[in-house]
């Protein structure tokens, strides 16, 4: 299991495999060079395989923190350090682990939630592939994802938070449920 473990976090990391890797929306080449996204009318294709990728790439996260333990990870991404630093540098209260357990989505979308995430983003513009690219992220890291439990938001925020989370062992609750009992998120 620890070589499919570790193939799955090498195929996220890099973006192979089924999903695409953590992000969603394609990828390099999948838009057009005169498509306008200012005028763009919505397409309920493109929305559908947007939300699908997007549960896709939370099921496959899920997945693997329930069958390797969090805090045993050694990465999620090739940028994990340099993350968490800045992470930490912009958001001093998420080092708590009460603040980091449970989210707070009105907090987090927020005019000024909004002005620092985009402040902590930025820097990684041209060194983390689709940074911006939407996913999930689990409000509560003690379930599952689900309507309620899962907010819309950034490839870094979901690096940012999930990266601190495992270490921090708070993931670790969800692959405890999942030894415990198998069938506990089926």
């Amino acid at each position: 299991m620890a070589a499919n473990a570790a193939n799955e976090i090498d195929n996220l990391i890099s973006g192979s495999g089924s999903t695409g890797g953590l992000g969603v929306a394609g990828g390099s080449g999948g838009i057009p060079s005169n498509f306008d996204a200012a005028n763009a009318q919505n397409d309920e294709g493109i929305e559908m395989a947007f939300a699908v990728s997007c549960m896709e790439q939370a099921e496959t996260y899920f997945n693997l923190i329930t069958k390797v333990k969090p805090s045993s990870l050694k990465r999620l991404t090739k940028w994990d350090e340099e993350i968490v630093e800045a992470f930490l540098q912009n958001f001093p209260e998420y080092n708590f682990a009460d603040k980091l357990k449970v989210l707070n989505e009105d907090e987090i979308k927020s005019a000024n939630g909004k002005r620092r995430w985009r402040e902590f983003m930025m820097p990684f513009e041209k060194k983390v592939d689709e940074y911006n690219f939407g996913t999930l992220i689990r409000l509560d890291c003690t379930k599952d994802y689900s309507q309620e439990n899962s907010m819309f938001g950034y490839r870094l925020q979901f690096y940012a938070i999930e990266i601190l989370r495992n270490r921090k062992g708070l993931n670790d609750a969800v692959w405890q449920q999942a030894q415990d009992d198998p069938t506990a998120f089926a």
